[in-house]
């Protein structure tokens, strides 16, 4: 059993299902005899020092669910990056209010953070015991196959982008839709997914995996354009030229949260960078871009059915584990068999301040496209059948004059 009273929260950019990760912890939590109670701390570790605790024991079950359907993050979030005082005013209000178990939900510096709280705890002889639950759409948790919030927000590029490519074939042009992606290109990658025909767009891709030269997206962009009579593209905020250098920040004064993450879908710079260019060397007259920000975290009713149920899963796994592992760790999802998945607890400093980038065979040999392979990951991924769409069949009528 597990001891006193367990604590969850949420830390990080938000999703369209990680309510569903929270309620799986209430609801796994509640059934143990040992617990006393099952806290949430209102904006993530802040909310800890704050003691900005809500007794979710209280909850009834049926809101429970409703909210466990609802996008974003209900206990609220955090970008917080806390110091060894930080952390040791945490441990004090921790200890003061009897709490055993701590599950921290979010991504990179979520688990960064509750590393540095498991490590605290350990020097200083505290009974604590610290869970993980992986969370991110730009998918890029090492050890992981997939984290919880990506298929859904991949679910919502591929579909935006269909409707972009249909948008761009009854008004040909040229677009270019900005894509979350700090360091991996996957939800980038996912704006393919829709495409039904070989002249569909998005005809080239961008992701931080590959290096980006402004001459070479110029050439392409314009063959593409001459020989279709239009282009779409599709580009990771987080492209960066050879000098290793981002494009979002060329021009522009730099912001940066406590974890040193740059500023960059609050801001339409690389759309407005990129679009500049097309006009100005291509001489495209209609020439169009879109910074997609935060659209596409929580994005209502395009949430991917399979995103919710493992997203719900791995909550539930975290509290299983927290009682019967007996260590700390962050929960991790591995893929078996043609699509099923199955979940294990990894040590956090093994996933802590690490990024898993696109491998090499989902990415084409151009750069700028994805292979088949990909289309093999992400499809299981996006939850029931995608929107289908049709094309009037061109019967063409004799001219006359």
């Amino acid at each position: 059993m597990l001891k006193g009273k367990v604590l969850v929260a949420q830390g990080g950019g938000p999703t369209a299902v990680i309510n569903e990760s929270l309620v799986g912890v209430v609801n796994e939590a509640r059934k143990d005899p040992g617990v006393d109670r099952v806290y949430g701390a209102r904006y993530g570790v802040s909310g800890i020092i704050n003691e900005e605790f809500i007794d979710l024991t209280q909850e009834t079950t049926d809101n429970l669910e409703r909210v466990a359907k609802t996008p974003c993050s209900a206990l609220g979030s955090t970008r917080d990056k806390p110091d060894r005082p930080y952390i040791q005013e945490i441990l004090k209000v921790l200890k003061a209010h009897d709490i055993q178990t701590f599950i921290y939900i979010g991504g990179n510096d979520s688990s960064a953070t509750l590393s540095l709280i498991g490590h605290e705890a350990q020097a200083q002889n505290i009974s604590l015991r610290c869970v993980h639950i992986p969370k991110t759409i730009d998918n890029d948790l090492v050890i992981n196959d997939h984290t919880p919030g990506y298929p859904s927000a991949a679910r919502f590029v591929a579909n935006a982008f269909a409707g972009v490519n249909l948008d761009n074939q009854a008004l040909p042009g040229a677009y270019v839709g900005v894509v979350m992606g700090r360091h991996a290109g996957f939800l980038t990658a996912a704006s393919t997914l829709a495409r039904q025909e070989a002249d569909d767009g998005p005809h080239l891709i961008y992701i931080p995996e590959r290096k980006f030269d402004m001459s070479d997206f110029l050439t392409k962009f314009k063959q593409t354009y001459d020989r279709l009579g239009r282009c779409v593209a599709a580009v990771s905020e987080g492209i960066r030229d050879s000098d290793g250098h981002l494009l979002a920040t060329q021009g522009r004064a730099v912001e940066t949260d406590d974890h040193g993450n740059v500023q960059l879908s609050g801001t339409g710079g690389l759309a407005d960078q990129l679009t500049a260019a097309i006009k100005r060397e291509l001489k495209i007259e209609r020439v169009r871009g879109d910074t997609f920000g935060y659209l596409q975290r929580s994005f209502v009713g395009c949430v991917s059915d399979i995103d919710q149920r493992e997203a719900r899963e791995v909550g539930e796994k975290a509290v299983q584990c927290a009682r019967w592992e007996k260590q700390d760790g962050s929960i991790t999802i591995r893929r078996t068999g043609n699509y099923s998945v199955a979940y294990d607890i990894s040590p956090l400093d093994a996933v802590a301040g690490k990024t898993r980038y696109m491998p090499d065979e989902f990415i084409s040999v151009s750069g700028t496209d994805v292979t088949e392979k990909f289309y093999l990951y992400l499809r299981p991924l996006l939850g029931s059948q995608m929107p289908d769409f049709a094309k009037l069949r061109r019967n063409e009528v004799a001219k006359v004059l």
